[in-house]
């Protein structure tokens, strides 16, 4: 099926709707975390990155990332847009280098953190693992 181009402000309307917080990844996340006992916080925005999930007892945080948001080398992740290539290219590249400089700031302060994508979710015997063996 063919998609019909888009005029710029009805890109931008479809752009706008695009979530940060409370997206359905972050919900699976979130739901299975709490069914394990854990308790956290949400995206505290005095930590670098204001990561989506933080357990401040633990000194631990969890970022659940878009696979094709924040650079993932799955096939979602290296999927590119094929208009405005440069602009997409500088956007996607930039977020990759801002979680870089995020994690390091984490690091530095004493701060674990899990990074978890999006296209991991799927299996939720590994992902119940990942978090035990990150938040025990």
């Amino acid at each position: 099926m063919k998609r019909r181009n888009e005029t710029s402000d009805e890109r931008s309307a479809i752009m706008a709707r695009v979530k940060s917080k409370d997206t359905t990844p972050e919900m699976i996340v979130r739901r299975l975390t709490f069914r394990l006992g854990y308790r956290y916080r949400l995206h505290d925005n005095r930590l670098p990155g204001k990561p989506d999930l933080v357990f401040p007892g633990k000194r631990k945080v969890i970022f659940v990332h878009g696979c094709y948001w924040h650079g993932h080398d799955c096939r979602a992740g290296r999927n590119r847009p094929a208009s405005n290539l440069a602009y997409w290219n500088k956007k996607l590249s930039r977020n990759c280098e801002r979680d870089k400089e995020h994690q390091r700031l984490l690091k530095k302060s004493g701060w674990n953190y899990l990074i978890l994508w999006e296209c991991e979710l799927k299996e939720s015997g590994a992902l119940e693992k990942r978090l035990r063996k990150f938040l025990g």
